[in-house]
This record gives C-alpha cells, structure tokens and sequence, in this order.
C-alpha cells in the first residue's frame, strides 16, 4: 500500500523502540520489555491497556528487533482456519529458513476456550512466539493454560504531553505526517486535541487528520476542531470490561471513605463515558444498605428517592438527584454492621443446613397441631412488661447463643446498640425457660 494512503496514525507508527511514545515503565533503560526487545530473545506474551497505547507497535518492534517474520490476525475475524494457515506458514519459515514467526492476536479476548486452546502446542514448541493485544483483563479473558505460558505486559493510556508531542511531530513531518500541507493549528489548538484524545494515540491522530482533510485554507482553527470532535469524545469507560468495573468499585469505595469530591468526580467519569444513570442508582441503594446501614436510615430512602428520580424525570434531573445521594452517603456515618451480620447468617444456613423452628415458635391453625404442641410456650412480646419478652429464644436450638448483628459506635447505632445491651442485660436476669425437649435452659 502506498504510503499517502495509509492512515496517519498508521503511517506515524514508530520504527525504533525510543520513539515510541509513553509506557517509560517497560520501556526506559534497564526494563525487562526493552531487553528483551533489545536483545532479540523471544518470548510469548500479552499486552494489555486501553485502545491506542500501542500494543501493535510493541509487537512489530519485537518481531524487527528478532529479524522474525510478523504475522497478523484477529479475533475478530477470525477462526480455528486461519490459526491453522498462520501457523502452516510459520513452521515451513523455520524449515527452510530458520527463521521464527511472531504471530501477533488482536483483540485475544474475542477467541473463545477452545480457539484459545489451538495455539498452545505452537506456542509450547516455538513454532511461534505468541503476541496477545486486549483491551480486558487477561485472567478474566484469556484460559488458564494459555496464559500460564505468557508474561503479561500492562500498557498504560498515554499522558498528555506525550499526546501533545505526537500531534506535534505529525503535524512537521512531511515524510510520514501531514507537515507537506504546511497546516498552522494553534497552541492551544493541540492542547485541547491532545486532552479529547484521552490517552489514545490512534484518536488523536484520527481527528488531527480529519481536521487537516477539511482545512481548505490550511488552517485548523477553533471553528473547525470544534466541528471534528463534537461535544467531546467520551472518556475510557466500556460497559462489562475493566475500566466499568474500576470506575464503579472507585465510587463505592470513595462513598465508602467519606470523600464527596471523590464521589462526585467518579459520578461524572461514568456518566460522561456513557453509564447508564439506572445502574449507578442501583449501585447507590447497595452502598447505603452496605456501608451506612442503621447508622443512617435516611441514606437507603435518598438513594431509592434518587433511583425514582432517574426513571421518572430522565437526565439531567435525575442526575443532579444522584448525585445529591452519593454526597448524602459520602458524609455519613459509616456501618458495615448489617452487611457483617447478614454475611454471617448466610455462612451459618449454608453451613448447618434444614434446621427446624423451635415449637413455640410455629403457628397452629388446626387442633393436629396444636395437639402436637406447636406455638406451645410462646410469650406474647406485647404482653410483657416494656414489650420485650425476656429469656425468649428465637433461634433453633443449635444456634441459641449465636450473635450476628453488632452495632457500631456511630450515628444511630450508638443508640441501637444501647438498647440491644439493655434488652440483653433483661435476659440475663430472666427465668429460666424451657425447650422443646422440656430441659430448662437459660436464654442469652
């Protein structure tokens, strides 16, 4: 293909390892990537980072440093046949030559188990040296057996000024860029460009060469960028991949501190990357029913308020209305007590299996049971004096002492957890009772 009619961002790919922009922790002096780059040892690996840090352009230096022959595919589009023809290719380069084949999979986390599962012997007996680029966590994506024989190389989006740098160089590069043109494009111009791109290379010069396409008078000026990338290019946040899930677990555990700046900023990070505003609401009745429980009452109806708001009223007032309840969960008290106790019920049902309700516990509709002395001993908790029916048991009889529920010394917990240990304290002093095998017991 003729260069002029190679994208930009292909034709401003780098050719040598210091020219690439960004990823200084594989790439600086001394990093395990660049000596083995450097060195032209080979070793299958994956590299995984958002879109356009550059995973394909580690992959060919890797394969030009080793003088190896760069093969090409991807998962998505294709299939167990076109490993087969990759890998045919490669073992008949090693027969006749002796040289080795890099074959480098877009996209890896696309191939399904058994797809994955057809390069192992290759991999395993060098026929190739595998070259993984994804976008997803490869312990998530990639199967165990697979992985087990990579190293997993994390790219990081790009800062900014390495973007700015990019736009830059291709701006005055009348070999590879579109410096021919003699295009002027403003300081701050390329700022606001470098900061669209939100760490992608391959976007900034997406739109720096659209811009450069429709500058008829060989200037991209405000008008014209502003035209190109619209109301702004949504940040990184994939619906199901690492950044949703990072993004969210940032919020919880930003509520979670008590840090309502933090909230906030994540709030908009998600929402300006596309997140459903429902499913941040659902979210929020789980962090005020997990990290501020009984020590606040009020969050879970903010939160559930907030929720009604969303579907009724739509963006952006159910927004605002999410973003008052996150604040509200933020600056409240904190209590994970419910959240513990409720765990440790679940442990305990799972563990002890069909236990039966105590006697005096069941109902008794018909003279059977009756006869067979359900509901037999029960005390009318409204009946007794400050309606608490001291020394009762609630518990099957294997779980009579067990405790889940521990108040913390915060918010209105302070004043449940006085009570619980004033109700406690009755039954202490409480009668003995009796129960369903009529041994007297004492219930604490």
């Amino acid at each position: 293909m003729m260069l002029a009619s190679r994208p930009l961002a292909d034709r401003m790919r780098p050719r040598h390892i210091d020219a690439v922009a960004g990823q200084e922790h594989l790439l600086a002096s001394g990093k395990p990537l660049r000596l083995a780059i450097e060195s032209g040892r080979l070793h299958s690996m994956v590299f995984w980072g958002p879109p356009g840090t550059g995973k394909t352009t580690l992959a060919k230096l890797v394969a030009c440093h080793a003088d190896a022959l760069f093969l090409c595919i991807s998962a998505v589009l294709a299939g167990v046949k076109e490993i087969r023809t990759a890998i045919d290719e490669a073992r008949a380069l090693r027969e006749t030559e002796g040289r080795g084949t890099v074959l480098f999979v877009d996209e890896a986390h696309r191939f399904n188990k058994s797809q994955q599962d057809a390069f192992l012997p290759f991999v395993e007996d060098g026929t190739v040296t595998f070259i993984g680029a994804t976008t997803e966590n490869p312990s998530f994506e990639l199967n165990n057996a697979l992985l087990s024989r990579l190293r997993v190389y994390v790219l990081k989006p790009l800062a900014l000024d390495a973007i700015r740098a990019l736009i830059d160089r291709a701006l005055t590069d009348e070999t590879h860029g579109v410096g021919e043109r003699r295009l002027t494009m403003a300081a701050e111009l390329r700022d606001q460009l470098a900061a669209v791109a939100d760490g992608d290379a391959r976007r900034a010069l997406n739109l720096l060469e659209i811009a450069a396409d429709l500058a008829e008078t060989g200037a991209i000026d405000a008008a014209l960028l502003k035209q190109v990338i619209g109301s702004g290019a949504l940040r990184r946040f994939d619906k199901g991949g690492d950044a949703f899930y990072d993004q969210i677990s940032a919020l919880h555990k930003s509520v979670r501190g008590s840090a309502p700046d933090a909230c906030l900023y994540w709030l908009v990070r998600m929402l300006d990357g596309g997140c459903d505003p429902l499913y941040i609401a659902r979210r929020v009745v789980r962090m005020a029913s997990e990290d501020i429980g009984n020590a606040d009452p009020r969050a879970l109806r903010l939160a559930l308020d907030a929720w009604e708001t969303q579907e009724r009223l739509g963006s952006p007032e159910g927004e605002l209305a999410i973003a008052q309840a996150i604040v509200y969960l933020a600056c409240s008290p904190k209590s994970n007590a419910v959240y513990k106790a409720f765990n440790l019920a679940t442990e305990d049902v799972k563990r002890s299996g069909s236990l039966e309700v105590p006697l005096h516990l069941r109902n008794a509709p018909t003279r059977l049971m009756k006869a067979l002395s359900y509901g037999e001993g029960y005390r009318y908790a409204h009946d007794e004096p400050e309606a608490y029916a001291a020394g009762a048991s609630y518990m099957p009889e294997p779980l009579k002492d067990r405790r889940y529920y521990e108040p913390v010394d915060r918010g209105l917990e302070i004043q449940i957890r006085q009570k619980l240990e004033r109700l406690r304290a009755l039954d202490a002093n409480a009668e003995p009772m009796k129960n369903d095998s009529g041994t007297r017991v004492r219930s604490r």
